[in-house]
């Protein structure tokens, strides 16, 4: 998917979500700066709106309060480009982009990878039911199941952790120890996860990541317990490190991509499904060579 495609202006857009709001207002709107797009104040109305953004937009509540306007809108099927790295009867596999959502959440947001497989669904006869999610800025495979029986199915393997699960992520530093498995304690509950360097650069490591468990935001919570936090992790890392390496190597997300997922289905099918690394992801590395 090219997530960089334009979707349409911002005041187009605007009218269309809010659309008991006078035209003059929404401008207005605009014109005080009570529109984010990504975080950022937006006041030009023709600001071209890319696959993934995320709106947000104050107004004066009945309380004459100024109030954030959340996502309230049902999900909506829309074509969009999809690169399908797996597809059978029960389930299919997406190369997922950096930069959409598989869900909608806070903000409005333009399109989520949700709405994209509900169109495909809808011409090739089948709902999908999501059975696990990557983050917004992480890439790489990602499944959904085509009916309620198989999203069972392939929830109960997640939770049992009968699924192999790999990443790959650029972490600042490198660890004391080239292999290792770490476990910790979040919230009462066991995290665990395995890593080993791939390959070992001036500030930074490749590692490849075995995820056992698979929280939120395990692993870029577990590589900041050992002091090797996720380059581009602004949440858990080094924001002042971050800040450099982005402007060095030209990253623009935080690096984490899901190579591989693999599973066997109570049938005795086995499923391995394989992402290369992407195109923004590859530059960084040939940045720092």
């Amino acid at each position: 998917m090219d997530n960089g495609n334009y979707y349409e202006r911002l005041d187009r857009f605007l009218r269309n979500v809010l659309n008991d709001l006078k035209l003059s207002s929404i401008y207005k709107l605009l014109r005080k700066g009570n529109v984010k797009v990504n975080g950022k104040r937006v006041k030009d109305e023709s600001h071209r709106l890319s696959l993934g953004d995320v709106l947000q937009v104050y107004y004066l509540g009945d309380s004459s309060k100024m109030k954030r306007l959340e996502e309230t809108r049902e999900l909506v099927p829309q074509k969009i480009p999809l690169d399908i790295l797996y597809e059978d009867d029960t389930t299919i596999a997406i190369d997922k982009p950096a930069g959409i959502s598989v869900h909608p959440g806070k903000g409005i947001q333009i399109i989520t990878l949700i709405e994209g497989l509900l169109a495909y669904g809808r011409e090739k006869g089948f709902e999908p039911h999501p059975v696990h999610r990557l983050d917004k800025h992480t890439s790489g495979v990602i499944l959904f199941a085509k009916s309620p029986a198989s999203a069972r199915e392939i929830s109960r393997l997640f939770r049992e952790h009968e699924v192999e699960k790999i990443y790959l992520t650029l972490v600042k530093g490198c660890p004391q120890i080239e292999s290792a498995r770490l476990e910790s304690l979040n919230e009462g509950i066991l995290e665990v996860l395995e890593y080993s360097l791939e390959k070992r650069y001036r500030e930074v490591s490749l590692l490849k990541v075995r995820l056992h468990t698979g929280k939120k935001h395990q692993i870029r919570r577990q590589m900041a317990q050992i002091n090797c936090p996720v380059a581009g992790d602004d949440v858990y890392g080094d924001r002042t490190f971050n800040r450099n390496f982005k402007k060095a190597s030209g990253l623009k997300r935080y690096f984490l991509h899901c190579q591989h997922l693999g599973f066997t289905c109570s049938s005795g099918l086995k499923i391995a499904v394989d992402s290369e690394l992407p195109e923004d992801l590859l530059k960084v590395l040939a940045s720092i060579e």
